[in-house]
């Protein structure tokens, strides 16, 4: 067997003319078994004519796709920049909306220990955003006066009212703020809730409970009409108002006047029970003072006619609107109504006239009225006409009024009470008899009219 050796030369490094490489420039010559290649440098390539290198050629395909991607690497990084700077204006401006808002302010209020409610929490722009699903006008369940009501939904999934001042208002502005402040004082479950509030925005955001049956004013007069209130949902709703309304000026940690109670601010919740609301025109009541001059605010057909005229607020003005709020529920009519004749398109004088001429049934609304309740009607309408008197000092306080209307209610339950058990009543007066005659026990009416006053002053 035969074996040959091939040995590989080196035409890179070969002076031999018959195995030297061709390549114009020695350097760029690399051997291989067998031969060997030129091999040019990057940005180079292989003009195979004269074996030497050359600069390549840019095609327009690549130009393009390079001056593509520097103007994308240019726009991207503009849009960061711009987002960086979107990002700290906005929380800039979110920062000017909160101190102009008042939040400083607050902030110091809620965490200073002078509050009866501290759990008023502070929400975000984005939150509300998202709750609101961006203020879409789906969600709106009211316009008016106050601004824009919408109905917001949580992440907790919890549904909630969201209140939105009109824009470029700057006094519902100061009224949202102050409807802030007073309601942190108040811890009533007769009383409309403040969950917190959003102050990064241009007008300032309150969040409250959801009441979902509407205002007094609907169920009267509006959407919810067609179903009627009984008279014992009527006079319920009027000791729940009264004694809300005496809770405020006189047990609150600090005095408080509503200054616009009327039945389109009392909302009903799913057992019709009254939450009062809307508190941007209250106002906080300094201990020493009895009365506060201001600028007169408030709802014609509601508006107490002394403080119209001379600007001095006291708590006998929450006592006149009252008043009128009563007379609605009596009669089923509004405050103001010009289809009524001259001298009676305010209810207050339709009442008065009515009570004055000895036909107060005339002017209650049919659907209440029962042979069984003629009584505690026109009692409530008494009521009713003294809180309405043209002079504050000749109206009673609200914590009478609670009492009276709380005095009524209680005789009724416990009538009809002993109506389905008249042996126990029976046992019971006995009671009350031999108590009486061992001197430890006062009238029924006394006795009932106290422990509805205790019953008020202790907030419920």
């Amino acid at each position: 067997m035969l074996y040959f050796l091939v040995t590989d030369i080196d035409e890179c490094t070969s002076k031999s003319t018959i195995h030297k490489h061709n390549c114009s420039d020695p350097s760029t010559c690399r051997n291989k078994v067998g031969g060997f290649y030129c091999k040019c440098r990057s940005g180079y390539r292989l003009d195979t004519t004269k074996m030497s290198c050359k600069r390549k050629d840019f095609g327009w395909a690549t130009i393009l796709l390079g001056t593509t991607i520097g103007f994308l690497s240019i726009l991207l990084a503009v849009s960061c920049v711009r987002q960086k700077m979107k990002h700290r204006n906005n929380s800039q401006l979110r920062q000017k909306f909160f101190v102009q808002n008042g939040g400083g302010l607050l902030v110091q209020r809620l965490s200073g220990g002078e509050t009866s409610n501290s759990n008023i929490k502070i929400f975000t722009e984005e939150g509300m955003k998202t709750a609101t699903n961006g203020y879409d006008q789906s969600r709106i369940l009211g316009q008016g006066g106050q601004g824009t009501v919408y109905k917001g939904i949580l992440p907790d999934n919890s549904i909630v009212a969201i209140k939105k001042a009109r824009l470029g208002d700057n006094s519902q502005v100061e009224q949202f703020i102050n409807e802030v402040l007073v309601l942190s004082q108040i811890n009533h479950r007769n009383v409309v809730k403040l969950l917190g509030c959003c102050l990064e925005t241009e007008v300032p955001l309150l969040i409250y409970e959801f009441i979902n049956s509407g205002t007094l004013f609907d169920h009267l007069h509006g959407s919810f009409s067609s179903l009627s209130l009984t008279w014992e949902h009527r006079l319920r709703i009027a000791v729940e108002i009264a004694g809300t309304l005496a809770y405020l000026h006189s047990s609150a940690s600090i005095p408080i006047i509503h200054r616009d109670v009327k039945t389109a601010n009392i909302l009903l919740d799913e057992n019709l029970t009254a939450k009062v609301a809307d508190f941007g025109a209250s106002r906080l009541i300094p201990m020493d003072k009895e009365q506060l001059t201001t600028m007169v605010q408030g709802t014609l057909g509601y508006l107490d006619p002394e403080y119209y005229n001379t600007g001095l607020l006291n708590e006998k003005s929450d006592v006149y609107s009252f008043g009128v709020v009563l007379m609605e529920l009596l009669s089923g009519q509004k405050a103001l109504c010009f289809e009524r004749p001259q001298y009676s398109k305010h209810l207050v004088s339709y009442f008065a006239s009515a009570i004055k001429e000895n036909r107060v049934y005339e002017v209650i609304d049919e659907k209440v009225m029962t042979e069984d309740n003629k009584m505690e009607i026109k009692e409530v309408a008494r009521i009713a006409v003294e809180c309405t008197r043209l002079m504050g000092e000749e109206r009673p306080k609200m914590k009478e009024v609670a009492a009276e209307l709380e005095g009524l209610r209680v005789t009724k339950d416990k009538h009809h009470w002993s109506d389905q058990y008249p042996e126990e009543t029976e046992h019971l007066v006995g009671v009350e008899i031999i108590s009486a005659q061992g001197g430890s026990s006062t009238t029924d009416y006394d006795s009932i009219k106290n422990v509805a006053t205790l019953h008020i002053e202790a907030g419920r």
